[in-house]
């Protein structure tokens, strides 16, 4: 009977303690206000009055308004979150038990850990009943099981609703950073400057569809984008490719930053000039964190899995969408066009979870062959149900010298922007070096000997 009384007494973990001394140190002393702010959530305080006062103390921080226990108690009553008989006796507690602000660090990891304990204990406690209730197959569950474990790594919770006034902080400290920066990008850099310029970069937690006819260098493209940002961000990019082998995928990118031809890499046909440079290229892609997948029988729960468990992730490219496969039970009668639409949604649900961009490559239908005009429209998507409605970006490539071989824009490729959630659609015109698998904007130019 002990026992059992002990175990109904016992609570989640939590610090007293620690709580106390992180808002008495913000009490006494403003200026570490700042460091404990991008540390801890509300969320992170047990004991309910802690929580309403970490809450009342980041929303008057926000503001810049002056922080101490009088201006703290006025805000709580303007909240409705003042108690008359306790609040102002609690404050002035805080203030007193709290020695120096010096160890607040100190203070806020111990905070921290009893949140992260208590969100493990509450993750295992649903993973539990998901496997009690017995409903859907060990397959999901484990899915759902990694995406609550992956929810605490992030440091939030799958389920959280949160105010708007936490989310406008960090709007204002982005626009501050982009008014700063030199291109003005909200999203990470492509590498080329007119694409940048029309959908505003590669931007967090959207699914951008690159489509194109084969032979158009879609896998190219994709490749000269991940290699870019890789070597400006120094952030990590997963390839999965489903079709092409990581020889032939590390064969190209050493082609792109060498400008050696492709041809001569893949012969071994190589010149004496080209040592130095595959040297060259072979030092800059030792650098970067490119991280290559070519299994073919890959789902997007395997992706998704595989990418939770990459540090600094920063971009992910799948190429294609029409060769994976579905997660699950293979097919169960389902039409190949649900399949690949119910794989659409759970990429973008993917790029939304991971919060990076994800590029996912996507064959067309021979629609366009019929038409007089062959640049691709929406409606060429091969299967694509959900697709063009999933997807925050569509770009297709086109070049007319592969349709007409009189044309004048030899070598000169077509971005077509054909669905923009940020902007504007339209195109861009790139310059093609099919012998380097390389795309560049129009300004850049390359001599005969390279």
């Amino acid at each position: 009977m002990a026992n059992e009384d002990l175990l109904l007494a016992r609570q989640m973990p939590h610090s007293l303690e620690g709580e106390q001394a992180v808002l008495g140190s913000m009490l006494i002393d403003e200026g570490c206000i700042k460091d404990v702010m991008d540390k801890l959530r509300p969320s992170d305080f047990y004991l309910r009055q802690n929580r309403e006062i970490f809450e009342t103390i980041y929303t008057m921080f926000s503001y810049a308004q002056p922080i101490d226990g009088i201006t703290v108690c006025e805000e709580m009553r303007k909240a409705g979150t003042y108690d008359e008989a306790t609040t102002r006796s609690y404050l002035a507690q805080l203030m007193e038990i709290t020695p120096t602000s010096a160890n607040v660090m100190e203070y806020v990891e111990i905070v921290r850990e009893k949140a992260l304990l208590r969100s493990v204990a509450q993750a295992a406690a649903e993973i539990t009943a998901l496997v009690q209730a017995g409903v859907g197959d060990a397959t999901r569950i484990l899915m759902e099981a990694e995406q609550k474990v992956y929810a605490i790594r992030r440091g939030q919770s799958a389920q959280e609703m949160v105010p708007l006034r936490q989310v406008l902080p960090e709007v204002l400290d982005r626009l501050s950073e982009m008014s700063e920066s030199e291109n003005h990008l909200p999203g990470l850099s492509t590498g080329l400057s007119a694409v940048d310029q029309k959908i505003t970069g590669l931007n967090k937690s959207d699914l951008i569809l690159l489509a194109a006819r084969p032979g158009m260098g879609k896998t190219s493209f994709a490749l000269n984008i991940a290699l870019n940002v890789a070597k400006s961000t120094n952030m990590t990019v997963a390839v999965f490719s489903l079709e092409m082998s990581r020889e032939q995928l590390a064969t190209r990118l050493l082609s792109a930053e060498a400008l050696v031809e492709n041809n001569r890499l893949k012969t071994g046909m190589l010149r004496e000039t080209d040592w130095e440079k595959i040297a060259g290229a072979a030092s800059v892609l030792n650098r970067v964190n490119i991280r290559i997948d070519d299994n073919p029988m890959l789902s997007v729960a395997d992706m998704n899995a595989k990418c939770r468990r990459l540090e600094n992730l920063g971009l992910v490219v799948i190429d294609y969408l029409q060769l994976m496969t579905s997660a699950g039970k293979g097919g169960g009668g389902e039409s190949r066009q649900q399949v690949v639409s119910d794989m659409s949604r759970m990429l973008k649900i993917m790029a939304k979870e991971l919060n990076v961009p994800v590029i996912c490559l996507s064959q067309l239908s021979r629609a366009n062959e019929k038409r007089d005009d062959k640049r691709p429209m929406l409606s060429d998507l091969r299967e694509s149900g959900a697709i063009e409605q999933d997807a925050d970006i569509v770009l297709f490539l086109y070049r007319d010298d592969y349709y007409h071989e009189d044309t004048e824009k030899h070598n000169i490729a077509e971005c077509i922007v054909a669905k923009n959630r940020h902007g504007e659609t339209g195109k861009v015109e790139l310059r093609w070096m099919p012998e380097y698998t390389q795309f560049s904007t129009l300004d850049n130019r390359y001599g005969d000997d390279e």
